[in-house]
């Protein structure tokens, strides 16, 4: 293919990225490009934080502006695409999150170019959701998707979660939030949560072949139709409604502190004696309540 070679973007809000690498490259022949944003953190698994999610908006906001570019890539650096959300942070970074940001995904929503997630190996919690929240996604033959929420005890509500209905299906959906079971690319391809699976020495190759093909059409024309298949998204509730409602206090309690600790621990969650002693204490909460209430009547 008649790619040029990646180059790093340079620019005002561009040369301080810790988290990311920005990268473009451009056809020799077609002349668009494809700008790439790759999670850099290897050595963590690309674990998602705040600082990871501003620096994708700038590279994002980038790339959306460069009427050259066409396509944008978002892959991941070393042996996983990702892992999810860095469970150390979110102890208190998800309370940032879920009351006072937005969700990454919802860069893949405000983006107009077309999105490609270039996947391989472990493809977990935010990362699956981004990547289903993506145009197109490339998986190599090693990946392994899945969601990890409920057992980690980090509830996620918004547009996301119910969108991955339409992706696969209410009953695989359901089953992928609420079991947090891991699925192998070929299960992935089969429920229709990837366009294609390559051996993972052809990814790379993979995606330009996808991307160039993109290139070939008319760039407005792709972007009107990215919108008209995004604002499907639109008719579900923004991010954190349903938790704030129901769970104001929930990273301050036992059970939503458990599953962190549990994961940092490395040992067996204890959600259900949390439970037990919780229906304990409620219980002898109301007895206390309902004799106050009799002797007041008494009195």
């Amino acid at each position: 293919m008649s790619f040029s070679d990646w180059r790093i973007v340079e620019g005002d809000g561009l040369n301080d990225f810790k988290e990311i690498v920005y990268e473009k490259k451009h056809h020799s022949v077609l002349s668009g490009g494809i700008a790439r944003i790759s999670l850099n953190k290897p050595d963590r698994m690309n674990t998602l934080t705040i600082s990871t999610v501003d620096e994708m908006f700038r590279a994002f906001y980038d790339a959306n502006h460069d009427p050259s570019i066409g396509v944008i890539v978002v892959a991941g650096k070393g042996k996983h695409f990702g892992a999810g959300g860095d469970v150390e942070w979110e102890r208190w970074g998800l309370r940032e999150a879920f009351y006072n940001r937005y969700p990454h995904n919802r860069l893949m929503r405000m983006s107009r170019k077309p999105i490609i997630a270039q996947v391989q190996g472990y493809c977990i919690a935010g990362h699956n959701h981004m990547a289903y929240c993506c145009d197109f996604t490339i998986a190599a033959d090693n990946a392994v998707f899945g969601q990890a929420g409920a057992r980690v005890s980090s509830p996620a509500d918004g547009f996301f979660v119910p969108y991955l209905t339409k992706v696969i299906g209410t009953k695989k959906a359901r089953e992928m939030w609420m079991l947090c079971r891991k699925y192998k690319a070929e299960d992935a391809l089969a429920m229709g949560l990837v366009n294609t699976v390559v051996p993972l020495d052809q990814l790379e190759a993979e995606v330009d072949k996808w991307a160039e093909e993109m290139l070939e059409k008319s760039p407005g024309c792709l972007e009107v139709l990215k919108a008209a298949f995004d604002q499907e998204m639109d008719g579900y509730k923004e991010s954190c409604v349903i938790s704030a409602n129901m769970y104001p206090d929930w990273f301050d309690s036992p059970e939503g502190k458990e599953g962190g600790a549990a994961f940092i621990e490395k040992r067996k969650t204890e959600f259900w004696p949390i439970r037990s002693r919780e229906a304990e204490m409620r219980e002898q909460l109301l007895q206390e309540y309902e004799a106050i209430q009799a002797s007041r009547k008494a009195g």
